[in-house]
């Protein structure tokens, strides 16, 4: 049976689809400021994504209990991989396709938390939409118990080519363990196919890298094409930074190695066995489970090895980010995600199209006019928790051993003033 277009989307919706489809493959420039047919939009606004970096904390807070160097860097691969089925096929298993997020307004605000459980301390989680144009969502995710905190903003370019969407993301991650020991993290390209059915998909491209405790991780993605491959794949290889050698200790996997601890383990002091290879090699698919292909230590191969798995009842179990409000005695104020657009979520979940969409034009109508009303004063909106900065030298120093491009990069700095809600 031959598929046309739109066999995916709800059979009133298939005009409007068509009509969408022809706007974005005639849209020259950024396509986020395309208006997307009302079926295809997540009832979550961009604001809240940052939670999927936590959404396995227990992964996270093991970061802090490895040694660090090797076995440390290979805990935050470890834990990078686990982020990525929440960030990018979550909404596809749950809703049946990829959605478009709400685009977030100015100045809008999310604050969470991972509660502690078995020890690990309160992770919590303040977002801020910190540009409209471009929009760019800064955040913070802390645990102050295991002394970790990444730090990181995120902006997105997007364009068509060739029937699908092309997502360049821009910003990055820094990771920072015990106040001193820091990981650059940077971001993969997203490729948005399935357009033409009505059922949009995420597949990453290119590579990303991880930097940092002496050592250099790349994961170059690959998914499937038209022709051949498998979707969500990658390929992780580790290798010790110039002059680091390759010596450092790392342990064998431990049973059910895939859940809270993760791959190492969880003592400092415990004995572990050194590395006699210098590179390390992790294959597998990246919304399911990997295994070592290269890695050997004194104790023999660890190749055939998993490395880590998300996979639902055996993997790292996932914890969504409980919102509490910031203001006095808990409330929800107005630029709070959840708020903001609670009327349009409501529609959306409720397939109350007219609803959503009316809401969501009257927010989009009262920041044009407040952006209009700043450039008649000469004012402009003042960040409430990040301050930006031209250069990043985190970024420029780390960055260096694998030349990224470009070679420095703006930051937006916590200025340290959570609301009481986040602060205790």
């Amino acid at each position: 049976m031959t598929e046309t277009v739109g066999d995916a989307v709800p059979a009133s919706q298939r005009g409007s689809w068509s009509s969408f489809l022809k706007s974005i493959a005639s849209f020259s420039g950024d396509l986020s400021s395309l208006t997307a047919p009302p079926f295809i939009l997540s009832p979550v606004s961009l604001t809240e994504f940052p939670a999927y970096w936590c959404e396995r904390p227990d992964l996270f807070c093991a970061i802090a209990d490895a040694k660090e160097g090797e076995e440390r860097h290979l805990a935050v691969l470890q834990w990078f991989l686990s982020t990525l089925k929440d960030q990018y096929t979550s909404r596809n298993e749950e809703m049946g396709s990829e959605k478009k997020p709400l685009n977030p307004v100015l100045g809008e605000l999310f604050y969470a938390y991972w509660p502690d459980k078995n020890g690990r301390g309160k992770t919590t989680l303040l977002v801020e939409q910190v540009s409209h144009h471009p929009p760019i969502t800064a955040y913070v995710i802390e645990n102050k118990t295991k002394g970790l905190k990444l730090e990181g903003h995120n902006a997105q370019k997007t364009t068509f080519s060739s029937g699908s969407i092309i997502v360049k993301q821009i910003g990055h991650a820094i990771l920072t363990v015990g106040g001193s020991d820091q990981y650059l993290i940077t971001l993969p390209r997203l490729r948005i196919d399935g357009l033409w059915y009505g059922s949009p998909y995420i597949e990453l491209a290119d590579s990303s890298h991880i930097i940092g405790g002496g050592h250099t991780s790349t994961i170059e993605y690959s998914g499937k094409g038209y022709f051949s491959g498998k979707s969500h794949t990658f390929k992780a290889t580790a290798t010790p930074l110039p002059g680091m050698g390759g010596g450092n200790q790392l342990l064998p996997p431990a049973q059910g190695s895939s859940g809270g601890k993760g791959w190492f383990s969880s003592s400092k002091n415990a004995s572990s066995s050194s590395l006699a290879s210098a590179e390390l090699v992790i294959e597998g698919t990246w919304h399911e489970t990997s295994t070592w292909v290269k890695g050997v230590t004194s104790k023999g191969t660890l190749t055939g090895t998993k490395f880590h798995d998300v996979t639902p009842g055996s993997g790292a179990k996932k914890e969504d980010a409980i919102p509490v409000g910031g203001d006095e005695g808990g409330a929800m104020g107005e630029y709070e995600t959840r708020k903001l657009w609670g009327v349009v979520a409501k529609g959306i979940k409720e397939g109350d199209f007219e609803t959503a969409s009316k809401d969501k034009s009257r927010i989009e109508n009262e920041q044009r006019q407040k952006r209009k009303d700043e450039q008649a004063a000469g004012t402009e909106w003042p960040l409430k928790h990040f301050k930006h900065e031209d250069s990043d030298p985190v970024y420029e120093r780390l960055g260096k051993f694998v030349k990224l491009q470009p070679p420095t990069e703006d930051k937006y700095t916590f200025l340290g003033n959570y609301p009481a809600t986040l602060a205790a």
